[in-house]
């Protein structure tokens, strides 16, 4: 699988809910590696030592490893359908742990499968899901006085000003999708009558809030 477009969780994500008493509590994490994954899950272990269960699912390593552990509920009714909900999404580099406080009320396997399933669901859309967009990297020397004209054609580009430098003249050192260099690039050079051309640098893969 190609990096370029690959959908990965925008940020830690962290939501719950109650279910006939038993409260769900939905954790996302990033995490690029079976290590990464266990790792997170022991130091979750830990802090929710006193939880009724700590069911999980991962994806990492492109997709080649999934897995899931119902932790002690009845087999299929935690950790599958946490897996389920982050293949459904399309995510990858992920790591889901749903953390249930039993409240004295069973929920039969139906509403174990759906609760777990929520619990993921919920930590997903809290944090958001992001696709891996190449970027290129580019510089704008240009006179004081072009300054705020440049500026203002950024956002109409999905622009991202990393830093300005002042000295004689300034420069703009900015970011934006590769696709749309060009675009920009041109509007750039016909907004100051040729006065200021934009300088392409590097291309490298940034998280792209999509949900």
């Amino acid at each position: 699988m190609s990096m370029a477009g690959k959908k990965v969780p925008f940020a830690e994500g962290k939501d719950e809910f109650v279910e006939k008493k038993s409260r769900f509590i939905g954790h996302i994490f990033q995490v690029t590696s079976t290590q990464q994954a266990m790792d997170q899950i022991k130091r979750m272990q830990k802090e929710f030592w006193d939880a009724s269960c700590v069911a999980y699912a991962y994806i990492v390593e492109e997709g080649q490893v999934m897995r899931f552990s119902d932790a002690g509920e009845p087999q299929g009714t935690a950790g599958m359908p946490i897996l389920e909900v982050l293949k459904k999404e399309g995510i990858f580099d992920v790591l889901c742990v749903v953390v249930r406080y039993f409240g004295g009320i069973k929920l039969g396997a139906g509403g174990l499968t759906r609760a777990y399933g929520h619990g993921a669901k919920i930590a997903v859309d809290t944090a958001g899901v992001a696709e891996m967009v190449p970027f290129r990297q580019g510089s704008i020397p240009c006179d004081y006085s072009l300054f705020e004209t440049v500026r203002s054609l950024m956002p109409a580009f999905d622009a991202q000003e990393d830093d300005v430098e002042y000295s004689d003249h300034v420069v703009i050192h900015f970011s934006i999708p590769d696709e749309k260099f060009d675009g920009f690039a041109a509007q750039v050079v016909d907004s100051t009558s040729g006065r200021v051309n934009p300088q392409k640098g590097e291309v490298s893969l940034r998280a792209k809030r999509v949900k």
